[in-house]
């Protein structure tokens, strides 16, 4: 490892080494194990004598510090020498983020561990994951020949992957796009930030379901946008409630999220005339609507659009694993050029690596493959979470119908006064892990669980929902 040693200003050269090395030695940055330079070379980086780091070397092996292996070098030395320092930035008092960021409500937090019975929402099972054919797609694409120079890119991303996303989108989704009409993006929260900056301006008033998906509220929000909550009925958004300053719609309407109705026909095309009308953009996010297990999908919103007022966005995020950070945008023409530059100024292009993986995942026609394989798998705990709320839990919580997607909703059973957030909590001491409705919610009237079956594993379902059972009991009672 190549060590950064200042010698300016005046002084004992050999005692300036001395003193970095044993900083770099206490605070960590040299652990125990490590080797050091030969004395030869860090003398050539410094432009020193040899004898000069010699004699620093030697001061540090007769401390302790430092320990010389014939043959083999110099290291830093197996047994510890006291605890390390603490070694961090400056805490900068005096310099403080503007507005919004001084206390982000609503943004990431570091989620708790999940419990035994994991009932986590929006993850899917690493388990179902192709990691073998994955690895070897991704070596394919660290050949030099597929590198392309292995220079900067395309903002736009990986010409495959686009290409791959038209065809898929087109066929899986009726979504009018050609390769040159996708925006490769980093998940479908980059989709939303680039959206937002090209469109938002600070107080404009931008209109999202509730409840819906708080990353979403809280991006808006950060970008200076005031969030208008919006009821969502069984049909969907309630477009009558729209606020009629809105110059930006989110919704989720394959699949709402979090409770699982999708947005019915004629409320689709409510919400296009309206935005016409007002002159609005809706960004339609395609969450969670791969794995369907019962029921036809309606047209999206992009393919019904005739004006081109919506954005598309998707992701990879559930049908493949949310660490690969893969996503997409179809956006109307006019949008396209700001669109293309925000990418440039955010992130270049991307991972054009894992981008060319999915592509020829793609092609080779892997993914209908591997969505069909987990939708079997998924549609059984669908299947028996559903059952058990509705045989074991119906005292307490009226399920959501829901025929997609990784999780169920259940709203609290109407005249029942369980407090559902005591109930999580009460859970979590038992080991399961489950979410309440009220953390989607703006001001919304809605209380109840949401469920997520991605994560848990199969043979644990029977037992985290008993365990949820006595949670509700011991909570009621």
């Amino acid at each position: 490892m190549e060590i950064q040693i200042s010698l300016a200003g005046r002084g004992d050269r050999a005692a300036r080494i001395y003193r970095h090395l044993l900083e770099a030695i206490l605070d960590g940055r040299l652990p125990p194990g490590d080797r050091l330079p030969p004395t030869r070379e860090l003398a050539e980086r410094l432009a020193v004598s040899r004898n000069t780091v010699a004699a620093a070397y030697d001061r540090l092996t007769a401390d302790g510090f430092l320990a010389a292996r014939v043959g083999a070098g110099t290291f830093v030395a197996d047994a510890p020498v006291g605890p390390a320092r603490e070694r961090r930035a400056p805490a900068g008092q005096g310099v403080r983020p503007r507005g919004y960021w001084r206390s982000p409500s609503g943004a990431a937090s570091t989620p708790a561990p999940p419990g035994r019975y994991d009932f986590t929402v929006g993850t899917p099972d690493p388990r179902l994951f192709p990691l073998d054919t994955w690895r070897r797609l991704v070596a394919n694409q660290l050949r030099v020949g597929a590198m392309g120079g292995g220079g900067y890119g395309d903002p736009a991303g990986h010409s495959g992957f686009r290409e791959a996303v038209a065809r898929y989108v087109g066929v899986a989704r009726s979504v009018r796009a050609r390769a040159d009409d996708v925006l490769a993006t980093t998940g479908a929260q980059q989709a939303l930030d680039l959206v937002g900056r090209v469109l938002i301006e600070p107080g404009d008033c931008v209109a999202v379901e509730d409840p819906g998906y708080p990353p979403a509220r809280a991006l808006f929000r950060s970008l200076g946008a005031v969030v208008a909550g919006v009821p969502v009925d069984d049909e969907g958004l309630v477009v009558d409630r729209l606020p009629a300053s809105a110059g930006l719609v989110y919704t989720t309407p394959s699949h709402q999220f979090p409770l699982g109705t999708p947005m019915s026909l004629r409320r689709r095309a409510a919400l296009l005339d309206w935005a016409q009308r007002h002159g609005a953009v809706v960004v339609e996010d395609d969450y969670d609507s791969e794995f369907r297990f019962s029921d036809r999908p309606l047209e999206p919103l992009q393919s019904l659009d005739r004006g081109g007022r919506v954005v598309y966005v998707g992701s990879f995020s559930k049908t493949m694993l949310p660490m690969l950070r893969l996503g997409f945008l179809v956006a109307p023409e006019s949008l396209r050029p700001a669109l293309l530059v925000a990418k440039r100024l955010t992130d270049w292009h991307g991972d054009l690596t894992t981008q060319g993986a999915m592509a020829q995942f793609m092609a080779e026609g892997l993914l209908a493959r591997h969505i069909r394989r987990a939708s079997r798998e998924y549609a059984a705990r669908h299947e028996e979470i559903a059952a058990r709320l509705d045989r074991d839990f119906a005292d307490w919580l009226v399920r959501v119908p829901s025929a997609a997607g990784l999780h169920l909703a259940a709203r609290l059973a109407p005249g029942t006064g369980v407090d559902v957030a005591a109930v999580a909590v009460a859970a979590r001491s038992g080991g399961v892990t489950v979410e309440s409705l009220d953390r989607y919610r703006l001001d919304a009237d809605v209380s109840g669980l949401v469920l997520g079956y991605g994560r848990v594993d199969p043979a644990g379902i029977g037992p985290g929902l008993d365990r949820l059972a006595a949670a509700f009991r011991a909570v009621a009672d």
